[in-house]
């Protein structure tokens, strides 16, 4: 396993629209487990490939306290979402140190395929709901701060770029 770079907004990058994963083998179980390192290691719930550069409909998810419940989710796609939404703060590994509130369907059904292949169903509310829709967002290049207001996003790249060249000095 590895730790892999998590690509940081406004990467344009964190833009691209995820492929569907055509066989799931050694290959795509592989990035899983550098995946989920990556997450723990981040200390994110979530994660998805879009975000360490691979551009492939795969994302990982661990919202349990212990941080030893995993759920794998490819292809995934979200067959039923709640008409009743709900508003809560989010944070992303990509936009570190930014939260803000994203109003977003309070619970979701998810198609996916599990890390062996198999087909499955997921029904989520709360917290698993919400993260699974933030981390599909991503599968389809979209980062949460592109639900904020103009000049919210605006203040965010600035502060962003700002603290990535203080890095590079």
């Amino acid at each position: 396993m590895a730790k892999l770079e998590i690509l940081r907004y406004p990467n344009p990058r964190l833009h691209t629209v995820a492929k569907p994963v055509a066989q799931v083998d050694a290959r795509i179980r592989a990035l899983i487990d550098d995946m989920l390192e990556t997450m723990y290691d981040a200390n994110g719930i979530g994660l998805a490939a879009t975000q360490v550069d691979v551009h492939e409909r795969v994302v990982v998810i661990d919202v349990s306290e212990e941080r030893n419940e995993p759920l794998v989710l490819i292809n995934p796609e979200i067959v039923w979402a709640s008409p009743s939404r709900v508003k809560g703060e989010e944070g992303c590994l990509s936009v570190p140190g930014i939260y803000d509130g994203v109003e977003r369907a309070e619970s979701v059904r998810v198609r996916a395929q599990d890390r062996e292949g198999a087909a499955r169903e997921i029904a989520a509310e709360g917290l698993l709901a919400v993260c699974i829709q933030h981390e599909m967002d991503h599968l389809m290049g979209k980062v949460f701060v592109e639900y904020l207001s103009p000049l919210k996003r605006t203040r965010i790249k600035t502060k962003l770029l700002k603290a990535e060249r203080e890095l590079a000095r």
